[in-house]
């Protein structure tokens, strides 16, 4: 639901600056980095082994990749993916490509309340929650940027793109709790799904422009804070 929080500006701003948006997105990137090991990898090693854990990632990954590669839909910069897209209007294109990097974010937050590890679970759930700010703004000005999109329509979209997360964290949770024993294997599969949408997709986006550099100070802040809730938090 912070996605909207970051979108505000799109009300008042026609354009922010590319360097903001990705700094923004390099600090997302950092979060879901650390977020991954912290309350997910490790955490699911700890409950039942590496094996598992190794399972789950690979599965994750897989999934997202086959996801990447067989569902039409565009990124900001990148341009169109997927099959051919036929006459299906770019700005759909582009939210169903928010909608397919949302997905682990959602899955992620609800294994880690199914889990029953409460504190990484709480620290997982602040860290999407911070990273959706930085995103809910990259969203929004990226769909103005897409065919003249209105600014309340840019606003919408960037709110309604969390909106998903709800769902497959109510999923998540649901699934962990009702088959115990798919547990590492479930904190598996979110920690490498979320993992490949962070060095598949985000990284490159904030490194297309010229600004790789200062993105990447944006990703290490966001490790660095992670890793302080997690502490806190811990």
């Amino acid at each position: 639901m912070l996605n909207a929080l970051g979108a505000v500006p799109v009300l008042f701003m026609k354009r922010i600056s590319q360097r903001t948006l990705d700094i923004g997105l390099g600090f997302a990137s950092g979060v879901m980095i650390a977020a991954s090991f912290t309350s997910l990898i490790i955490p699911g090693i700890e409950l039942g082994g590496i094996l598992p854990v190794l399972v789950g990632i690979a599965f994750g990954t897989i999934t997202i990749s086959l996801a990447d590669k067989v569902i039409p839909h565009m990124h900001a910069i990148i341009g169109a993916e997927g099959p051919s897209t036929g006459r299906l209007k770019a700005i759909w294109l582009f939210v169903i490509a928010v909608t397919l990097h949302n997905m682990p974010e959602g899955l992620a937050v609800g294994v880690g309340f199914g889990s029953g590890r409460l504190s990484e679970a709480m620290a997982l759930a602040i860290a999407i929650g911070l990273q959706n700010i930085p995103e809910g703004m990259s969203i929004g000005f990226s769909t103005i940027s897409i065919e003249g999109t209105p600014r309340w329509k840019a606003f919408l979209i960037s709110f309604l793109s969390g909106l998903v997360e709800l769902p497959l964290s109510i999923l998540g949770a649901a699934l962990v709790s009702l088959v115990k024993p798919i547990i590492p294997y479930a904190m598996g599969f979110a920690g490498g799904a979320m993992m490949f949408v962070v060095s598949d997709e985000m990284i490159p986006e904030t490194h297309r422009m010229g600004h790789e550099r200062l993105a990447s100070y944006g990703l290490v802040i966001g490790l660095i804070v992670m890793l302080t809730l997690d502490v806190l938090l811990g």
